[in-house]
C-alpha cells in the first residue's frame, strides 16, 4: 500500500491529478429525468460496441456463393452467399450468436430512439441557442452517422428484405445528376449487386461510422463538460447560475443505475423479442423482393416519401433524364435534414436573439417554434405510416393506390393543421398563470380578519409560475 500511495502522490506532484478529480467529483448534473435521454443513446451505443464485437468473430463479409448445409432444414441444398451463411450460422449455431445478434439490433433503434426524443427536447426547450448552437450539430451528426450506421449494418446479412433496402438506396444514389454514377460505384463497388458491396458496408459499419461517432460523442460530451448544462427557470435561478446533483456518489450512482437498466431492458428485448429473422425472408435474389418489405423505423418516411412519389418527379432538362427516385429521396431529405442542421442559425436571424442562454423555455413559451416542431413531427408520423402502405391496406382491407391518396390529402393537411392547433395551444397556456398540467393547489383553513373561517386556496409550487 504504501508502494502504490507513494506513487500516487509522485503521479500528483507532477501532473495535479488529485485537485482535477476532486473538481470533477463536486460538478454538478441536472436532476430532471429529461436529461438522461443523452444518458440512454450513450449506454446503447457502449453495448451496440460489445455485442458487434461479438459478432464480428463470425460473420463473412462476402458474396462468394456457397451450399447451405445448416440445421434449418428449409434452406438445406439452397445457394447462397458466405455472408448470408455466416449469419445464419451465428443464429443457429454459435451459442448465444442469436440473442447477441438480437440485442445488436435492439440497441441500434434504441440508440437510434434515443437521439431522436434528447434532439426533440433540445429543441422544444431552445436548449439549442447560443453558445449551445455548436452542440445541436454535433448532434445533428451523430444522428446522421447513426443512421448509416443503421443502414450499413441492417444490409450485411445478404437477406433478401435487406437486398431490397440496398437496391432501394441503390437507385436513389445512382439518381443524383451528374454524380451519381461515380457515388454508386465508389459506394457499391460498381453495378448492384457487385461483389465489393459487402466488404465496403463492412468496412464503413464496423470502422469508419464508429469512429466517427466516437469523434463526434466525445466533442460533444467534452461541449456538455465545459459549456456546462442548462436547466429549467426556478426560484433562485438565472442565466449565471448552476444548480443540481454532484457527480459523485448521487448523479455517478443514477448514471450507473441507469445504464444497468438499459443494459437489462435490451438484454430482454433481444432475449424474448424476435427481430429481422432472416431465415424467413431468405437470400437475396436480384430479381425477388420481399412483400411486406418494411425498413427499421428510422428510414421509413423516406420508404413513405418514395412510395408516395408523382410520376411528374421524372423529367428531362437540357436533354438530361433526373430519374424518378432523386426529387423523393435526395432532394426532400437534403432539404429536412439541411433545416434540422442549420435551425438554430435560422431562428437566431428571425428572432434577432444574439444573447447566452442558459435557462430553458417551456415549449408554450416559444409558441412559434413549437408549432413548427408539431407540424414537422406530424409529417414524418404520416410518411413512416405511408412507408408500411401494403400491410396497413392489407390490415384496413383497402387498395393500396386508395390508401396513397388518403395518405397524399393527410400530407397537405394535417401538418398545417397540427402545427396551428399547437401553435394556438401554447398562447392559451402562455396566457395562464399556472403550469397548465398539473395545477399545484391545496386548500387551507385560515383565520380571517373578521373572527371566523375560510378556505384558502394555496399554490404548493410556486416556482412553476412563468
Amino acid at each position: 500500500m504504501k508502494v502504490v500511495r507513494k506513487g500516487l502522490d509522485a503521479a500528483d506532484d507532477r501532473l495535479g491529478a488529485a485537485s482535477f478529480v476532486k473538481r470533477s467529483l463536486n460538478k454538478v448534473f441536472p436532476d430532471h429525468w429529461a436529461f438522461m435521454l443523452g444518458e440512454v443513446a450513450l449506454y446503447s451505443f457502449v453495448l451496440l460496441v460489445l455485442t458487434g464485437v461479438f459478432l464480428t468473430f463470425f460473420y463473412e463479409p462476402s458474396t462468394r456463393e456457397v451450399v447451405y448445409d445448416g440445421p434449418f432444414q428449409p434452406l438445406r441444398g439452397e445457394t447462397v452467399s458466405a455472408a448470408y451463411d455466416s449469419v445464419m450460422r451465428i443464429s443457429y449455431e454459435v451459442r448465444a450468436g442469436l440473442v447477441m445478434r438480437q440485442i445488436h439490433h435492439w440497441s441500434a433503434l434504441v440508440f437510434i430512439a434515443a437521439i431522436s426524443v434528447h434532439m426533440m427536447r433540445v429543441f422544444f426547450t431552445g436548449a439549442f441557442r447560443k453558445p449551445r448552437d455548436i452542440n445541436w450539430t454535433v448532434g445533428f451528426t451523430l444522428l446522421t452517422l447513426g443512421m448509416g450506421a443503421g443502414f450499413t449494418g441492417y444490409s450485411l446479412p445478404d437477406d433478401l428484405l435487406s437486398g431490397t433496402g440496398i437496391r432501394i438506396g441503390y437507385s436513389s444514389l445512382l439518381s443524383i445528376p451528374v454524380i451519381g454514377e461515380w457515388a454508386a460505384f465508389l459506394f457499391f463497388g460498381g453495378e448492384y449487386p457487385a461483389p465489393e458491396f459487402l466488404g465496403r458496408f463492412y468496412a464503413l459499419h464496423i470502422m469508419l461510422i464508429p469512429g466517427l461517432l466516437i469523434g463526434a460523442m466525445t466533442v460533444h460530451l467534452f461541449l456538455v463538460w465545459h459549456q456546462k448544462h442548462t436547466e429549467f427557470p426556478g426560484p433562485g435561478r438565472s442565466e449565471s447560475t448552476v444548480t443540481g446533483t454532484r457527480l459523485w456518489p448521487n448523479y455517478g450512482m443514477k448514471a450507473i443505475g441507469l445504464m444497468f437498466a438499459v443494459f437489462g431492458v435490451l438484454a430482454l428485448l433481444g432475449g424474448l423479442f424476435q427481430i429481422n429473422p432472416i431465415w424467413l425472408y431468405g437470400p437475396f435474389v436480384p430479381y425477388a423482393a420481399s412483400s411486406p418489405a418494411q425498413p427499421d423505423w428510422y428510414m421509413g418516411w423516406i420508404e413513405g416519401l418514395v412510395r408516395l412519389a408523382p410520376s411528374w418527379t421524372e423529367f428531362t432538362i437540357f436533354g438530361y433524364v433526373v430519374a424518378e427516385p432523386f426529387i423523393p429521396a435526395v432532394v426532400v431529405p437534403g432539404i429536412l435534414f439541411a433545416t434540422v442542421a442549420l435551425w438554430p442559425v435560422l431562428e437566431r436571424r428571425v428572432t434577432k436573439d444574439h444573447e447566452m442562454h442558459n435557462l430553458l423555455q417551456h415549449p408554450r413559451d416559444a409558441p412559434v417554434r413549437t408549432g413548427i416542431g408539431a407540424a414537422g413531427l406530424t409529417l414524418v408520423v404520416l410518411l413512416t405510416l405511408a412507408g408500411s402502405n401494403d400491410v396497413l391496406a392489407k390490415f384496413l382491407q383497402v387498395e393500396v393506390d386508395t390508401l396513397n391518396d388518403v395518405f397524399k390529402v393527410l400530407l397537405l393537411v394535417l401538418p398545417p393543421a397540427i402545427g396551428y392547433a399547437t401553435y394556438r395551444i401554447c398562447l392559451e397556456l402562455r396566457a395562464r398563470d399556472l403550469h397548465p398540467i398539473r395545477r399545484p393547489r391545496r386548500v387551507e383553513v385560515r383565520w380571517n380578519a373578521d373572527g371566523g373561517f375560510e378556505d384558502v386556496e394555496v399554490d404548493e409550487h410556486p416556482e412553476e409560475r412563468v
